[in-house]
């Protein structure tokens, strides 16, 4: 057998200088271009003590102006564009959960979607103490579907979804006052603390933007995992593949891109339909290959095996391939750019929400209601499209690596079952990994979620990290972009069990698991924090005690931030490769670097030196070891 060997970024990047030469020849436009322009980047929001919530300013903080027109200072003006920056993130995940939601309200036995995990439903359903004896289903997930909706605009309580909390954590909330009320009111209400002549006191700032994100974390995000999960299926270890070489050159290739899967659940619905194909063999190619970009790709690769071509980066390239027939996005992370990047080949660019329009597209309104009609159109388009092909242009790079996903919190404690066949409940159990753990076989854990951005060399944070992550038996579960970065690597095969420390390979061999876990898209982080929850109950301790750490080496967006504060809040430190933009506050940077800990018992930390973070991360996982006495 042939020695195992991951995809290298330096592979990667001469992949993708190979795709530029072809843009080139057409006059494409590219990030890597506009980096440069952009270079060197404005100080005064880097550090985020730029004010332009009124007219009278702009206002920049200097030592000369130390107070803005209004009296802010550098400490307020950071604290409110970081609570800003965090409403901007979870009203983003949270519409996402909103849209699930209403989606969900239309599923029938006959319509475009289905209640494909009735358990699942019933399970949420009697969480939340509703009454599900003898009850249609479809009747069921309507009633849940409104309850659900009711979370964004309740008047009196907190988010249903913060039970699922240990009762120590769900404390830490009431006493801190950063209980999550209504999933709306909180970005309202953190849009309002920082409107001209509101909040300008830095705890305050802080306290609403951890609110804010929990909001997210455990109230809009929960909701758009767990009722996706109800209507196409709770994801189970599925074989795919990644990585731009799983675009197929006689094929039509339609990429899905963006975050909500009620659109790409449907593409790929009609990818699959007979006579669709047949109508791709009339217009000259073999077949229709789906693939997708972003969290959309990670939703249908959980859950279909769908191959993902690549993460937010590399967004661009599939373009640049010259075999694409048409990108089809919904929303979040989508570059304008690829509107006039499109008209520089044959590929369609079809946007579908009005949530995301976007200059140089083919608009195609979406909805739940119409989805089928949508989606067939979509897929007739992109086949009718092959033909304008210009064979010319053509290049899709020979990268690509096997990848096992799908590994849900119901999938893991499932496996783990399997493993000790203690067969504690139908649900499985998280026991397995508690005692090793406690037995030191795993020294811990991390979550490592987040973004590309191009001020870190793409991809190469993440891959370093986890490399030298498991070499030390610290299995990885992980998310969105960062979940693709070590797909296409290879580091989701099985084989790089061959990568790690005696004890996690050996983990790897009894469970049949890759090292690294991919447990969803962006907002499937909120299965992270369910995890948590119950690996905290099992172990007997809380969760900040547990040797557990978050990271996010390469976030670049708002959901980044949002994600970052209900992940801290929820008593999880958390790893950061690129500083937020507070460094005009040492106020702020106290705050959240320390303080914060105080009130939820974990904190940022920020180390721009990839292999130092490292050696934090597994610092301090030895910390809490130490301190639970293994």
């Amino acid at each position: 057998m042939s020695e195992f060997k991951l995809t290298t970024v330096e592979e990667n990047e001469a992949a993708t200088e190979r795709l530029l030469e072809t843009g080139a020849k057409v006059g494409a436009d590219a990030w890597q271009f506009r980096v440069k322009n952009q270079t060197p980047h404005c100080k005064f929001g880097e550090q985020g003590i730029c004010c332009r919530i009124c007219s009278m300013g702009p206002c920049r903080i200097t030592p000369k102006a130390p107070r803005g027109i209004c009296g802010c200072d550098a400490h307020g003006i950071a604290g409110r564009n970081f609570l800003r920056f965090t409403a901007g993130g979870s009203a983003t995940h949270s519409d996402h959960g909103r849209e699930i939601c209403h989606t969900l309200h239309t599923v029938s036995p006959d319509g475009n979607y289905k209640v494909k995990d009735p358990e699942k439903l019933i399970r949420i359903a009697k969480e939340w103490g509703v009454e599900t004896e003898g009850k249609d289903v479809y009747a069921l997930a309507h009633e849940m579907s409104e309850l659900a909706l009711l979370e964004y605009g309740k008047p009196f309580g907190v988010q249903r979804f913060l039970k699922r909390a240990p009762k120590h954590t769900q404390e830490l909330w009431a006493a801190a006052g950063i209980e999550p009320r209504a999933i709306d009111r909180e970005v309202s209400t953190a849009m309002h603390m920082t409107h001209m002549g509101c909040s300008s006191k830095p705890e305050a700032l802080v306290k609403q933007a951890l609110r804010c994100g929990l909001s997210d974390g455990w109230g809009g995000s929960m909701c758009g995992t767990e009722f996706s999960d109800v209507m196409f299926g709770t994801p189970k270890p599925i074989e795919t593949e990644a990585n731009l070489g799983v675009m197929v050159e006689e094929n039509v290739n339609i990429i899905v891109h963006g975050h909500d899967p009620s659109l790409s659940e449907m593409i790929c619905e009609y990818a699959d339909d007979p006579e669709m194909i047949a109508y791709a063999k009339e217009m000259g190619a073999k077949g229709i290959t789906v693939s997708g970009v972003c969290c959309t790709s990670n939703e249908v690769a959980m859950r279909r095996g769908i191959p993902m071509a690549g993460n937010f980066l590399q967004q661009e390239n599939v373009v640049l391939t010259g075999a694409c027939e048409a990108i089809v996005v919904d929303v979040q992370c989508i570059f304008p750019a690829l509107g006039p990047l499109s008209k520089c080949f044959h590929t369609k660019f079809i946007t579908t929400s009005e949530i995301a329009q976007m200059p140089d597209s083919d608009f195609v309104k979406f909805s739940a209601e119409t989805a089928g009609e949508n989606a067939k159109s979509i897929v007739k388009l992109a086949c009718e499209n092959f033909k304008n092909r210009k064979p010319e242009l053509v290049h899709i790079p020979n990268l690509k690596k096997k990848a096992t996903v799908g590994y849900s919190l119901e999938a893991i404690k499932k496996t783990l079952d399997t493993v000790t066949n203690s067969h504690v409940d139908e649900t499985g159990t998280l026991m397995p990994l508690v005692d090793c753990l406690k037995s030191g076989v795993l020294r811990g854990a991390v979550a490592m979620v987040g973004c590309n951005n191009p001020r870190v060399r793409p991809d190469t944070a993440h891959i370093e990290l986890m490399k030298k992550l498991i070499a030390n038996d610290v299995i990885l579960v992980l998310s969105g972009c960062s979940a693709q970065a070590a797909a296409k690597a290879g580091l989701m095969d099985k084989e790089a069990k061959n990568l790690c420390g005696a004890g996690l390979k050996r983990v790897c061999e009894l469970a049949d698991i890759p090292p690294v876990l991919h447990m969803g898209s962006c907002v499937d982080i909120s299965r992270m924090m369910v995890l948590s929850s119950d690996l905290a109950n099992d172990y007997g301790c809380n969760i900040s005690q547990l040797p557990l750490v978050g990271c996010a080496p390469e976030w670049m967006s708002e959901k980044a931030v949002s994600i970052g504060n209900y992940v801290i809040s929820t008593g999880i430190d958390t790893y950061l490769g690129v500083e937020p933009q507070i460094s005009g506050s040492s106020q702020m940077e106290e705050l959240l670097y320390d303080k914060v800990s105080d009130w939820v018992e974990a904190s940022y930390t920020v180390e721009k030196d990839i292999d130092k973070l490292g050696d934090l991360m597994i610092e301090r996982i030895e910390e809490k070891r130490t301190a639970l006495g293994i």
